[in-house]
């Protein structure tokens, strides 16, 4: 995916209405959209370095489809992050382009807190998130900044986009089915944000990839039974008999 249009970028009503009904709770400090499905819909939401509660919030790129959170979450129950963070431990090549994906987040997170004006954020400068620069912790944020800042930026963000393929792709749409269109609008957090008021970043993410791994669990255990109904409606039953003859 290439990056958006200034003009793309900017969030409608309509946009932090599904950006709500996505994430299941009111949206908050979004300040542009990161990156949007081919329909239009939003994949990422840009947040502001500063939420307006005064709290610092790293995660500038929050990855909010429905799709691609539980097709990350399923490379996460896998144990792929640590697969890669040993990677970087034996590859400097890999390790080198990581360091440079976490200074362009940190980059793009400034630009975004000048144009938008936020301002500097000193509680998290040098900080970007997702475990860069030398492990990684989340791939929410990873392929969260793959969407927004296009291909050939972060390359385990990249790779994660490329391994979920099985799931969800830029070029299909699933937004129909990803979430309730009709729904209404969530206008009280009710979520895990009431509750995590003043926590930092990393807590409150793994609070959500730890609910995005139970809803894959869940999603895999029912397609499994799903298979095993299916395949013993497939399977030729005993011919019953009454009495010795064909019933």
């Amino acid at each position: 995916m290439t990056p958006l249009s200034h003009d793309d970028r900017q969030p409608s009503e309509a946009d932090l209405d599904t950006l709500s009904r996505q994430l299941g709770r009111p949206v908050r400090d979004v300040v542009e959209i990161g990156a949007r499905c081919r329909c239009g819909h939003p994949l990422v939401a840009t947040t502001a370095p500063r939420l307006s509660n005064g709290i610092p919030f790293p995660t500038t790129f929050y990855l909010t489809h429905p799709s691609i959170t539980a097709a990350a979450s399923r490379l996460e129950a896998a144990g792929v992050m640590q697969e890669m963070t040993d990677r970087l431990a034996v590859d400097p090549q890999l390790a080198a382009a990581y360091e440079r994906a976490h200074e362009a987040y940190l980059a793009e997170r400034d630009d975004i807190a000048a144009r938008t004006g936020v301002g500097e954020v000193p509680e998290i400068a040098g900080v970007s998130a997702g475990g860069m620069p030398t492990r990684v912790k989340c791939l929410h944020v990873l392929i969260g900044h793959s969407l927004a800042a296009g291909p050939g930026v972060n390359p385990l963000g990249d790779e994660a986009l490329e391994r979920i393929r099985e799931w969800w792709t830029p070029e299909t749409c699933q937004c129909a089915t990803a979430w309730d269109h009709s729904a209404p609008v969530p206008e009280r957090d009710r979520s895990r944000h009431t509750r995590t008021q003043g926590q930092g970043d990393e807590a409150i993410e793994a609070k959500r990839r730890e609910r995005a791994r139970k809803a894959a669990e869940r999603a895999a255990a029912e397609g499994s039974a799903a298979k095993d109904t299916a395949g013993q409606a497939a399977q030729p039953k005993d011919t019953e008999t009454t009495g010795g003859e064909q019933a």
